[in-house]
């Protein structure tokens, strides 16, 4: 299954305003800069070289409004001085957790060099992006580098290119511009879902290349967003803090401008009782990459406007793991495999696998050779296939048998 991760950006409870390095800083002797990346499990990765030393790899993050340092053995190997602690809400909006403030951090991203910024640096790794996608991710690129300035996201070419106003005429010829509203430093899309009980509903929606989903909706925001009647339960995806729960289910349509995406896979998060739901800003949910990545993108922040122009990928369908497994990856290597849980009423589940099983191999496959993306597109493939699992439980090894059958 995709691990859909869903990061939600960072809510200072003791807010103070974070001093960062204006965009147009970023670009004093050159119109536009181009950025290559790696799109991976649905993340876009910048490669970062940390003050001067660290090669890292970050998360290029609008949905996040500060950048973020999650590994704080970094910090302490450099010996960076902690200016101030913050407590954060996690993506689950009522775990409290710590983060401390730096300043002065030198970063390098490809050919930009930002030589001063300030960070947040989680005191522990709360993420576990490594875990939940099956490579190191050591943090997130957040608004606070790139505000003020026009973002353009080619996810077929893989290159990001960060533009002054001068630029954007010849960018987004050909482009359908939208309006959206910019809050925070982050851009939030007004639009309207058609569901599948043919409720037509307008949502204010984040575009959030931190979110490797397709499409999240905060149920209670809206009477007509509840999760449909043959919608799944189970973990909707992952953010800061762990795993979050929810419905799994389609929307029969999003609207993005004059475009429309059809049968939209779709988290459904249920606010409960020690949810604190004001961290949503008055938002009905999120756009995550996998939509994004159907359109070659443009984000005018100073205008506020998105461009978009669909590109090859924009037909194909929104596919869904058809096992009912959630898989992380673990050990040093990240070549150790465990199951995290289990969609009741699944092929897996009715098979006899459980939480906590080491896969060992899959169709007669040795699992610490393949990688976990290999593994979720093999739970990905066709109705009907069959899938044979070694796993070992309590120091035994157990096989089971099952056939893939689509669950949404």
């Amino acid at each position: 299954m995709k691990s859909c991760i869903h990061i939600i950006g960072l809510v200072i409870m003791c807010w103070q305003s974070l001093e960062a390095q204006p965009g147009y800083e970023l670009l004093k002797d050159v119109d536009k800069l181009d950025i290559p990346f790696e799109f991976s499990n649905n993340l876009i990765l910048v490669n970062v070289v940390f003050q001067g030393i660290f090669p890292l790899k970050f998360i290029f993050d609008t949905g996040a409004e500060h950048s973020i340092l999650s590994k704080s053995s970094i910090t302490d190997v450099l010996g960076i001085p902690y200016e101030r602690e913050f407590k954060i809400y996690g993506s689950d909006m009522k775990t409290e957790l710590t983060a401390y403030l730096i300043r002065g951090i030198h970063l390098k991203i490809e050919t930009m060099v930002a030589p001063s910024n300030t960070m947040l640096v989680l005191k522990e790794d709360y993420f576990n992006f490594d875990e939940l996608v099956g490579f190191n991710v050591d943090g997130i690129i957040g608004a606070d580098m790139f505000k003020g300035l026009i973002v353009k996201i080619n996810y077929e070419k893989k290159l990001i290119t960060l533009m002054k106003n001068k630029s954007v005429k010849k960018a987004t010829e050909g482009m359908q511009a939208i309006p959206i509203r910019v809050e925070k430093n982050k851009p939030y899309l007004s639009t309207v879902v058609q569901t599948q009980g043919d409720s037509t509903v307008n949502v204010k929606l984040l575009l959030d290349t931190g979110a490797m989903l397709s499409l999240l909706l905060n149920s209670d925001s809206h009477p007509g967003l509840k999760p449909p009647t043959n919608a799944v339960q189970g973990n909707i995806g992952a953010g800061l803090g762990g795993f979050l729960t929810g419905h799994l289910g389609r929307v029969a349509s999003l609207q993005m401008g004059a475009f429309q995406c059809q049968e939209v896979l779709t988290n459904f998060q249920t606010a409960t009782f020690d949810m604190d739901t004001v961290l949503l800003r008055n938002r009905n949910g999120v756009i995550g990459n996998e939509v994004l990545s159907r359109f070659e993108v443009i984000i005018d922040y100073p205008a506020q406007k998105l461009y978009l122009k669909p590109n090859r990928r924009f037909l194909e369908k929104f596919e869904f793991d058809k096992s009912g497994l959630v898989v992380i990856a673990t050990d040093y290597q990240l070549s150790k495999f465990l199951v995290h849980s289990v969609i009741p009423g699944s092929p897996a589940e009715l098979a006899g696998i459980k939480a906590g099983d080491e896969i060992k191999r899959i169709n007669f496959a040795i699992a610490s050779l393949m990688n976990l993306k290999g593994i979720n597109a093999t739970m990905r493939k066709k109705e009907g296939k069959k899938i044979v699992l070694v796993v070992k439980r309590d120091g035994k090894r157990m096989k089971f048998e099952f056939r893939l059958r689509k669950l949404i």
